[in-house]
């Protein structure tokens, strides 16, 4: 496993801990993670300069945001966070990039941010533009980024925003890249997703994209969703983790379509 990943589980894991309990002290986190204090005390201070938690004498607090998320969106699995992190080392840093919202596309999100290498100049920040509230009220917060939120009507259970105002609202934005979530997708079936309303928003972010890059665990390979998003010619790139059914990935790059397995 490589430094940044390693990195990535711990603060996954440390941001567990604070939604948990609210604040965490250096011997604390170090304890349970069974690393450094110096470890810990760097990494406390990168979550504290990306605002996912707030700095205090020997230790951290929970942000608004992290605190008040479930449990699914505060971090992700090991086969997830393969995903993410893999997928936003494959956007250039100054590009537009597009995220719909879920678990994966929020892993992607905090994996963006977290680059290194991303720009600080005002005129080539990378841009994201998303209509999912969670992405955006975390991305907000990131200087080095600009963020655009769709506007629509909110979903409580996903944080997705869809309908009229948000197809209108990208039908006046190109995307170069989409990180598109998905709840099911197939050679056959394509991307698809289980509600219609975010369906149309999704397609049309792919629509809007020079690229579209599919993000998914193993488990969506081969199962229906209700909605349709795109067929899947129409995606360019998907990442998948390395227990997908060989079969099931071997038909879709039959199809045209790169897949990455992480």
């Amino acid at each position: 496993m490589t430094a940044a990943a390693d990195r990535s589980q711990r603060w996954n894991r440390l941001l567990e801990l604070l939604a948990d309990t609210g604040r965490l002290s250096v011997e604390e986190a170090a304890a349970v993670l069974g690393v450094s204090p110096a470890t810990i005390r760097r990494d406390f201070t990168a979550l504290a300069d990306q605002q996912l938690a707030t700095r205090t004498h020997g230790g951290i607090v929970a942000t608004s945001v992290a605190y008040e998320l479930p449990a699914r969106y505060r971090s992700a699995d090991a086969a997830k966070q393969r995903v993410a992190e893999y997928a936003a080392g494959l956007v250039d840093p100054t590009e537009v990039v597009g995220l719909n919202g879920g678990t994966t596309t929020t892993a992607v999100a905090r994996a963006l941010a977290g680059r290194p290498d991303l720009p600080t100049s005002a005129d080539n920040q990378m841009t994201i533009v998303t209509n999912a509230l969670n992405i955006a009220s975390e991305m907000v917060l990131r200087p080095q980024l600009r963020t655009i939120c769709l506007g629509g009507m909110a979903r409580r259970e996903s944080y997705e925003l869809h309908g009229p105002l948000a197809e209108r609202a990208l039908a006046e934005l190109h995307l170069d890249t989409v990180i598109l979530g998905v709840n099911a997708i197939s050679a056959t079936g394509g991307a698809q997703c289980r509600h219609l309303d975010e369906a149309g928003v999704n397609a049309e972010m792919a629509h809007r994209a020079t690229r579209v890059i599919a993000v998914a665990t193993a488990e969506k390979l081969e199962q229906t969703a209700l909605a349709r998003i795109c067929p899947i010619e129409e995606i360019d790139i998907l990442v998948l983790d390395n227990a997908a059914e060989p079969a099931a990935v071997a038909a879709i790059r039959e199809a045209g379509v790169r897949v990455d397995l992480v």
